[in-house]
């Protein structure tokens, strides 16, 4: 069976198109085609409707009906149900996007004809309502979780065995929580069974702002801690507070993607600033210089950074204050990885250099204590407070709307928080996150072709491919290609927004066993992999 998807994959790979190439094409000829859009026909989540269809067909010089492939019944059906905008015209003149070409490229076009009206309807009967999407999730993506990790879904589905190196998810590759933090959560069940306050039990928060004083974070009370349901939710909840339609934000790249995906959904507009690999990773200070704006409300940073393992010493950090004090702008940090430091380096908080600035400090517990899946975070407000009344009221009325977080979870912060922190042994030479990052990383880079600057915290590695010599030019396929001839699931650079096809993301929490094995299947695909 040929599906949508697959023959639209096809079409891509031969033109040289990615998701994104198609969606810049779309905005060209005043299409409506966003990136989630393309992601879901990619994913063979959807099929297009009958316009976008033949859009796609003429940008692609394949025939509509060839690309519609098997899925043809379940186009015409849902055809049948709606009301279908008259099709873009196939009579272009040649090279124009719109030129139709069903000859190209050994593409056969189907027999069956998609039909606008079902022989089978009986007459009178109402069209049904088709339910779609919000447009304001139209340029929302989030490839940690995309099509490629849906293709090995499938693959798992089918009996298939896949090394997952995509995410940071650590209880699978055998972490355990704390005894001590499961016991005092089982002791504490039976009074966690109603709502907490909005911003969190006051245990939990004590506890935080307790440690928020040893991150020497300014002028921080209890009243200024909030509890999520992971650091996730609460930058959703800040977006959301903060941004109206068309202000900016700047947002490093690569980035961890929720943060693109979160301003993009409130309405705002992400401006991604370099990081730069040959500054070990650093933000380019003028390059946020340069995308500063009279619409920039406030700037991100990732300390220390996913998807690189980077961790940003107090003069980088100086530099970034002494930016966002000159422009007035909110300062966002998340720092859920702080307690994952290696090589005897100090995370530093930013916040605690800008007493006068406004700051917002995301952390938690899912990396450090290995309880990802408990679904806890927090965010302190510190320094100037006065600026931003207005902007915490909107924090506090969207906190208050969700009731609270997981509240078995809260329960356990003050014990995790100042319990035995048994982090500490994975981190240092003979642990296992230390020894691995050794090894992922003289492992990699010793495979001809791959590059890469070694992590200093967290458990992520952004290896560079040298795309000349693979001739990379879409780095989704290349990552697609992996996973289906080894079996190995990644993610690639531009799942964080990084714009170049030359780069992915692995994740190191494998046991080294595990780790060789995977480097072994890498380095023996690439020995013969080429793109084009």
């Amino acid at each position: 069976m040929t599906t949508f998807s697959d023959r639209l994959k096809e079409a891509m790979y031969a033109q040289n198109l990615k998701q994104i190439d198609l969606v810049h094409i779309a905005a060209e000829n005043n299409v409506k085609l966003g990136k989630s859009h393309v992601s879901q026909y990619v994913s063979g989540k959807t099929v297009p409707r009958n316009d976008i269809l033949h859009f796609l067909a003429d940008t692609l010089h394949v025939d509509a009906d060839w690309l519609l492939g098997d899925s043809q019944e379940n186009f015409t059906a849902r055809e049948n149900n709606s009301v279908a905008p008259k099709a873009p015209s196939t009579t272009k003149t040649s090279g124009s996007v719109g030129a139709s070409n069903s000859s190209k490229r050994g593409t056969t076009p189907m027999k069956k004809t998609i039909t606008d009206k079902n022989d089978n309807d009986n007459a009178g009967s109402s069209a049904m309502h088709i339910f779609k999407k919000s447009s304001k999730l139209d340029n929302v993506l989030y490839d940690v979780r995309g099509p490629v990790v849906e293709e090995a879904a499938r693959m798992e589905e089918r009996g298939t065995h896949v090394l997952k190196l995509n995410i940071g998810n650590p209880a699978p590759f055998g972490f355990r929580t704390p005894d001590e933090v499961i016991y005092d959560m089982s002791q504490q069940l039976s009074d966690c069974e109603g709502y907490s306050p909005s911003q969190g039990l006051f245990s939990a928060r004590k506890a935080i702002m307790q440690y928020s004083q040893i991150k020497k974070l300014p002028n921080v009370t209890i009243n200024d801690i909030y509890t999520g349901n992971g650091v996730s939710e609460l930058i959703n909840l800040c977006m959301s507070a903060l941004l109206d339609n068309g202000d900016e934000i700047l947002i490093p790249s690569p980035d961890y993607p929720l943060w693109t995906a979160c301003a993009t959904l409130a309405g705002g507009k992400a401006v991604h600033y370099i990081c730069d690999e040959q500054s070990d990773w650093y933000p380019d200070i003028e390059d946020m210089r340069r995308k500063i704006t009279d619409r920039t409300k406030a700037l991100v940073i990732i300390n220390p950074n996913n998807p690189t393992g980077a961790l940003y010493p107090k003069e980088v950090l100086q530099k970034i204050v002494d930016l966002a004090r000159e422009h007035h702008l909110i300062i966002f940090s998340d720092e859920i990885y702080d307690r994952l430091v290696m090589d005897g380096k100090e995370h530093i908080s930013i916040a605690s250099l800008a007493p006068d600035l406004f700051c917002v400090t995301f952390s938690g517990l899912s990396k450090s204590h290995m309880i990802a899946g408990f679904r806890i975070g927090w965010m302190v407000l510190s320094g100037n407070k006065a600026i931003a009344k207005d902007y915490i009221e909107g924090i506090k009325m969207l906190s208050n709307m969700r009731l609270c977080s997981n509240v078995p979870a809260q329960s356990v912060v003050q014990t995790a928080l100042w319990g035995n922190q048994s982090v500490n042994d994975y981190l240092v030479p003979g642990g296992r996150i230390y020894e691995q990052r050794e090894y992922i990383y003289k492992a990699l880079t010793d495979i001809p072709g791959i590059t890469a600057i070694k992590p200093q915290a967290a458990f992520y590695m952004f290896p560079k491919i040298d795309v000349k010599k693979f001739n990379i030019i879409n780095d989704e396929k290349f990552a697609l290609d992996l996973l289906q001839d080894k079996k190995i699931l990644i993610v690639q650079g531009s799942g964080f927004n990084w714009k170049q096809p030359d780069h992915f993301r692995v994740v190191y929490l494998p046991r080294i066993e595990v780790l060789k094995e995977a480097v072994g299947k890498i380095s023996d695909f690439l020995s013969y992999y080429r793109q084009g």
